[in-house]
């Protein structure tokens, strides 16, 4: 019997701490601000800004996301709903891009003509380093993603071990 209660006790506290452990569930008043235009993202609390780091995006062009292989890096609000350990790009915080606002903005973008009738929404935006050793990239605003928000190493190290899944972040221009 004490075998099974430790085995639920461990089981409890795994899924507390997990990376899949839902948003619903996550009590953190951290939130995430990306300023496309001053390559910044700063992280807030309640009581207020924490710290900001520099980052570079997919494209040159600071427009919102339009279609799949623009490069774009989608503006408006989401969350992170899961994260990983990456072997390219060091640490990976996934967002729930597409929403259903980007997917209306998407379908009424298409409507007035402006993505072609055969695009696609696009998806696996997210938050993460750079390739190893290639921190000058972001030190030089070099835009190389396919649209993500990408950052130092050292700092996407630093923003994942800070940040849970369920925060919120906001991406503007």
């Amino acid at each position: 019997m004490k075998h099974v209660f430790r085995v639920l006790i461990l089981g409890l506290v795994l899924t507390a701490n997990t990376s899949f452990y839902t948003a619903i569930y996550s009590k953190s008043s951290i939130y995430i601000v990306v300023d496309k235009s001053d390559y910044e993202l700063s992280v807030f609390d309640a009581e207020g800004w924490l710290i900001t780091y520099p980052v570079v995006f997919g494209n040159k062009n600071q427009g919102d996301k339009m279609v799949q292989g623009d490069r774009k890096t989608p503006e408006g609000t989401f969350t992170i709903i899961h994260k990983r350990v990456h072997n390219k790009w060091v640490r990976y915080m996934g967002l729930d891009y597409p929403t259903r606002e980007d997917i209306d903005k998407f379908n009424m973008r298409k409507q007035q003509g402006l993505i072609p009738y055969s695009g696609k929404i696009g998806s696996a935006i997210g938050i993460h380093g750079v390739w190893p050793h290639e921190d000058y990239a972001v030190d030089q605003f070099q835009n190389w993603t396919d649209g993500c928000i990408s950052l130092k190493n050292e700092h996407v190290k630093q923003l994942y071990n800070m940040v849970p899944v369920g925060t919120k972040i906001t991406i503007r221009k």
